[in-house]
């Protein structure tokens, strides 16, 4: 009798163990997504999420200068080369005349520009195994120099896959 007590008792303590450690317990989930190019032809921030979102230049209280940006993309080509080009100029703007910041616009260290002619930013070498590299942006002082107020614009970028030959 004494046994089956014991081993009652037991089985009643193992059963309040095994709650005390439930009550303490926690779950995580969350989601894992991936995108695999399967183009021959891509060219993709290597990190999600920021293109679609405004980027902030920081203003260097004591320098009383303006930093630029850099992001990376991956890009690749299986048959030529890749270009780019600038739609339209690049800079910021407070909307009043005379207030505006040009932009030196890098992709994979090749300067941009809003001529018409499509710049080589990788060989094809390059192009067909894939790369990664950087798009920087960079503030150009205005003659007079900075100016106080709230600036905002548009880099519009333009990639062109060489037709294989060229």
């Amino acid at each position: 009798m004494n046994k089956h007590c014991v081993a009652a008792v037991l089985a009643a303590i193992t059963g309040l163990y095994d709650a005390m450690a439930w009550a303490a317990r926690e779950t995580l989930n969350f989601e894992v997504t991936l995108t695999i190019p399967s183009r021959p032809f891509y060219i993709m921030p290597s990190e999600p999420g920021w293109i679609h979102r405004p980027q902030v230049l920081l203003w260097n209280y004591p320098d009383s200068t303006l930093g630029g940006f850099s992001k990376n993309f991956d890009v690749r080509h299986d048959t030529s080369a890749i270009e780019a080009r600038l739609e339209s100029a690049a800079y910021l703007s407070t909307g009043r005349p005379g207030e505006n910041i040009d932009l030196r616009v890098r992709f994979n260290g090749v300067e941009l520009s809003a001529d018409p002619v499509f710049r080589q930013v990788l060989s094809r070498e390059e192009a067909a195994t894939g790369k990664r590299v950087p798009l920087e942006i960079d503030p150009i002082t205005p003659a007079g120099g900075y100016k106080a107020g709230e600036y905002y614009g548009n880099v519009l970028l333009l990639f062109n896959a060489r037709a294989p030959g060229e």
